[in-house]
């Protein structure tokens, strides 16, 4: 077991290599993707002038968004590569960090974690969860998304954990969070129309 565990942190590790390493390749793929449709659920719990943390900002897309809205965005990612090239898209600096590495006393209206969790071993997520869920004020909202399924898996050099609604509920079970709704789409990218995404809206208490 404790050999698995070495092997799934290590798979992580190498995933954030992996997009250091093909950070233009997924700038260009991600950057123009049209997730519109996902910001309403989200945005209509906000009030105007909202802090947003932006969990895992890959290119940036989701942050400029959420600025031309009138948003206070914090932006942050794992991948150094690609918080540079965020920062250069959003006009503003992307904190390098990992979900745990968040100032606890930082305090957001929201959290907009747009798949990036995904990245995160399965038994670590409770802890992720919670961690994250503290910078949330009361009644904060907090939207993620992960591909549907049940497995952790490596695809293409990077780390998965997939989720369903049952997982989902299993990983916030112990962090004030409470699921106010989810839905599935389909990936927007060309060529991706068959994958599944979970996604989902959860409020803290």
């Amino acid at each position: 077991m404790k050999d698995l565990k070495q092997q799934i942190i290590g798979l992580v590790m190498s995933t954030i290599e992996f997009y250091d390493t093909n950070s233009q390749f997924f700038f260009d793929s991600t950057v123009n993707a049209d997730v519109s449709e996902l910001y309403h659920p989200f945005i209509q719990h906000l009030p105007l002038g909202a802090r947003i943390l932006d969990a895992g900002c890959g290119s940036g897309r989701d942050s400029k968004a959420f600025i031309e809205m009138g948003f206070k965005v914090t932006a942050i990612d794992a991948s150094r590569e690609l918080a540079k090239a965020a920062a250069e898209l959003i006009g503003q600096p992307v904190l390098v960090c990992r979900f745990d590495e968040i100032d606890k006393t930082e305090q957001f209206d929201g959290i907009w974690a747009c798949a990036s969790l995904l990245h995160v071993e399965a038994n670590t997520l409770p802890a992720t969860f919670l961690h994250l869920a503290s910078t949330l004020v009361a009644n904060g909202v907090f939207y993620c998304s992960f591909k549907y399924g049940d497995q952790e898996r490596v695809h293409n050099g990077r780390f998965f954990a997939d989720a369903n609604e049952t997982l989902l509920l299993q990983w916030i079970e112990h962090t004030g969070l409470s699921i106010k709704q989810t839905w599935i789409t389909t990936d927007v990218r060309p060529g991706r129309e068959n994958e599944k995404w979970l996604n989902a809206i959860l409020i803290k208490a």
